[in-house]
Order: C-alpha cells, then sequence, then structure tokens
C-alpha cells in the first residue's frame, strides 16, 4: 500500500477509529489502516474500501463481512465506514455504543465494541472530555 493512501485514511478520519471513535491519541498502540473486504475476499487497497480502526476493533472484525443482529437473529453486512453514516448505524449513550439498525447491532456484537474494559476506558475519557 502506498504511504500517500495510509496518509489519506488516517487524515479523512480525524485520526479516530471509524468503528468505535476512539482517537489515536488516546492509544498507545497504532490505529491500523484497515481493508473493510478483506483482500480474501477480493478486497484491495483503494480508498474506497480501506478505514483506519483501533486495533481491537481491527482484531475483532478481522476479515468478517457480516454477523448476525442479535435481535432478530438475521445474518446482516457488517457496518462499512465507506458508504455508511455511523450517525444512521450507532448512537452514544454515554461510553456504550448502541446499534440502531441491524447492521450496527451485529457489528457492536462482531467487534465487542461495549466489553467491559472498552466501556470503562470511553468512560474515563469521557470524563476527562477526550470522548468522542
Amino acid at each position: 500500500m502506498e504511504p500517500g493512501t495510509r496518509d489519506l485514511v488516517r487524515s479523512r478520519s480525524g485520526g479516530r477509529c471509524e468503528y468505535c471513535l476512539i482517537r489515536q491519541e488516546n492509544l498507545k498502540l497504532a490505529h491500523h489502516v484497515e481493508h473493510i473486504i478483506a483482500r480474501k475476499h477480493g478486497g484491495g487497497d483503494e480508498e474506497s474500501n480501506l478505514c483506519l480502526a483501533c486495533e481491537r476493533c481491527n482484531l475483532f472484525k478481522g476479515s468478517d463481512l457480516s454477523g448476525v443482529d442479535p435481535e432478530s437473529g438475521e445474518v446482516v453486512r457488517l457496518f462499512h465506514p465507506r458508504v455508511q453514516s455511523w450517525a444512521e448505524h450507532f448512537e452514544l449513550r454515554g461510553p456504550f455504543i448502541a446499534g440502531l439498525t441491524p447492521c450496527g447491532r451485529a457489528t457492536v456484537r462482531v467487534l465487542s465494541m461495549n466489553a467491559g474494559q472498552r466501556l470503562q476506558f470511553r468512560a474515563a475519557l469521557i470524563a476527562r472530555g477526550r470522548y468522542p
């Protein structure tokens, strides 16, 4: 991947994970330039298939393209930051990220966005005015 492409992805995201909204400056480990559709599924290095993801979101997502909506039990596609709006699929309720749609709920579940330590970390950031 071209260094300029990496720079564009980081700049476009404002230095935030495009899934959980954690800022790079609040973490020790660098955010990853993530393939929304993994190479093994035919995704490429084009800008429209790349987003910035914190290590946790990227590792939990892996190469997954879909997940199960916990409300309906249906298999649905995961959130795609290049073609979908975060605010349409998610809502912040304090440190809790609520999925508003089947896609949002499945993404929250697959990426384990509300795991205990993640909630505690976001709550601490909120208390210091550093999230979102």
